[in-house]
């Protein structure tokens, strides 16, 4: 990091926190886009939602790009937001049931599964890897990423509203 500064500074460039508040707008995304791309590629994983996010962030951030007093870190932060803030529209999207041709199955299953289908997206994955993949709360919580008390709260919330849904 320090034979990069001082190779910088040679050349006579400077990064954004060297320059602090007043770098053109220009000079920061011909300088920091790629850094920024990667970034929100690796917290994405996709190339579509990176191109995405870097480039609406650097929208949102023109308009206002002189208040910001220290814009690299101020555009990292946004573009792991954005990142953030896509995954969970996403994961809304998916919670939401799909129509599909109900499962030919005794009805009390398929009736049960339709209410399982109806919980959060957390809910339903702690039951169906608890129930179904036979996984202890523990193991359960390690997959999610997720504490485990927390996981053990969405349990019990979960059986809650199946037992109310099916009494």
């Amino acid at each position: 990091m320090q034979r990069c500064t001082c190779l910088r500074r040679l050349r006579g460039v400077t990064t954004i926190e060297e320059q602090g508040p007043g770098v053109d707008f220009e000079d920061a995304y011909r300088e920091h886009r790629l850094a920024l791309l990667r970034l929100a590629y690796l917290v994405s994983g996709s190339v579509e939602v990176s191109e995405d996010v870097v480039q609406s962030v650097f929208t949102s951030v023109h308009p206002r790009w002189d208040q910001i007093d220290t814009p690299l870190p101020y555009l990292k932060r946004a573009v792991v937001n954005a990142v953030k803030d896509g995954q969970r529209r996403r994961l809304r999207l998916a919670a939401k049931p799909v129509e599909r041709p109900p499962v030919v199955l005794p009805p009390e299953v398929d009736e049960t599964w339709e209410h399982v289908r109806g919980l959060s997206w957390v809910q339903r994955a702690v039951v169906v890897l608890h129930y179904y993949e036979d996984l202890p709360l523990n193991e359960v919580a390690a997959i999610l990423g997720r504490p485990a008390p927390t996981v053990r709260s969405d349990h019990r919330r979960a059986l809650a509203k199946l037992r109310k849904a099916l009494a």
